[in-house]
């Protein structure tokens, strides 16, 4: 490329001439395109902050992957625990005994999930004593038949630290009567909020012993719950686990298999949002062709003395390439910037917005969290930036093409 061919093509980008409406245009063009890249980057970052977060809050509550007993219980679970533990990839394994349950206060009556845990050894486990809001962990002893819930789950139930509750099992005892549930009334000592939903609305964390005395388990336990050195390798930790333990008998699982849903939503959702916000960026390139043609229709006579003085099709075509090319870079760059800027103040201005307009956009018992996290990650920046720029460059193609085909004698007969 010649340096007259940029000198020309920024020249007519700067033209005053019509009252600057073609510099005007070309601005326009700038903004629409700045625009779409800036929402598109936003919109990938809230999905990116959206899966992440809900990612730590979910193994910050549950575990990284749980080996169970297929008949619902394991006996004699002490040695395996000790071989699951030496384990390479393990960094705890902790019994637990789960059930379905009825929490009853009053006329307040809900189902939850009853966890029975060994407080000593769940803090190995999972970071949820890290999200006690009131009362710990270590309130939960054996024989003292003590309760942790969680916010949600405390706020419906009405319940304070320090109330009582009865926990109702759901098999039952025989009776001259009949069957009778099986009840046992339990002391509130705790409180924790993890900041998920699903966890904080139906969850409630027992003593061990006392979960195994209410649902009649004797010394068994539902199963084990590890926690790994590397979550993220949870799938293949715990298969190489599996057929290391050997024989039948054992039901292995991670959290990545029971959130499955989750995760795969929002990765569908992520595609779909591209996609579709691609749009925005394909409207921006339509505006470039449209100032690139008003341009080349405006300059015909420049064109034609150009050629006369010896210039080429193909440096003229540069010449106009080289005006769609700045807009794409410089809409481009500019759009990379306001998204990065939006997307890391993203939180502090939805909740001015909400204050200023008396709303919450996110409700945690849809959304499973109250606020919008938001997460730039470079390959997706990147993945908008070229896409971005590949669109405006082919928008550069018909504009210049035309311009290059300008006959010299048909433009200046009309003059």
């Amino acid at each position: 490329m010649s340096a007259y061919e940029w000198l020309i093509g920024t020249r007519y980008l700067r033209s005053t001439h019509r009252r600057g409406f073609v510099s005007f245009v070309a601005l326009i063009s700038v903004c629409g395109l700045m625009l779409g890249v800036a929402t598109l980057i936003v919109v990938l970052s809230v999905m990116n902050g959206f899966e992440r977060e809900l990612r730590n809050r979910i193994l910050a509550v549950t575990s990284h992957a749980t080996i169970a007993g297929l008949s619902g219980s394991l006996s004699d679970w002490q040695p395996l625990q000790e071989r699951v533990q030496q384990q390479p990839g393990v960094h705890a394994a902790v019994p637990y005994i789960e059930s379905q349950v009825m929490l009853a206060n009053g006329s307040h009556m809900l189902g939850a999930q009853l966890r029975g845990v060994l407080p000593a050894q769940e803090a190995r486990a999972t970071g949820l004593g890290q999200h006690l809001v009131a009362g710990s962990l270590g309130d939960l002893q054996d024989g003292a038949y003590n309760i942790v819930l969680g916010s949600a789950l405390a706020h419906d139930l009405d319940v304070h630290v320090g109330d009582t509750l009865v926990v109702i099992a759901p098999q039952g005892t025989a009776t001259p009567t009949g069957v009778v549930p099986r009840m046992r009334r339990f002391h509130v000592t705790g409180v924790f909020q993890s900041g998920m939903y699903e966890y904080d609305r139906g969850l409630a964390l027992v003593q061990l012993a006392d979960a195994a005395r209410l649902l009649r388990m004797g010394e068994d336990i539902s199963g084990l719950r590890l926690a790994l050195d590397d979550p993220l390798r949870a799938p293949a930790t715990v298969r190489r686990i599996a057929l290391a333990l050997g024989g039948p008998g054992y039901y292995v699982s991670d959290w990545t298999a029971e959130h499955a849903n989750f995760f795969r939503s929002i990765e569908i959702n992520k595609s779909m949002m591209f996609i579709i916000l691609l749009m925005i960026v394909a409207v921006a390139a339509f505006n470039i062709i449209a100032t690139l043609v008003m341009i080349v229709k405006e300059k015909q006579t420049d064109i034609a003395i150009v050629r006369t003085l010896g210039a080429g099709p193909r440096n003229v075509l540069l010449t106009f390439a080289v005006q769609g090319v700045l807009i794409g870079l410089v809409g481009t760059a500019l759009g990379a910037l306001l998204g990065i800027t939006l997307a890391h103040h993203l939180e502090a201005l939805v909740a001015g917005l909400e204050r200023l307009l008396g709303t919450q956009f996110l409700d945690a018992r849809v959304y499973n969290m109250s606020d919008l996290p938001a997460y730039v990650e470079v390959m997706d920046v990147l993945k908008v930036c070229a896409v971005a720029f590949v669109l405006c460059a082919l928008a550069t193609i018909y504009p210049a093409w035309r311009a290059a085909r300008t006959a010299p004698a048909e433009a200046l007969r009309r003059e």
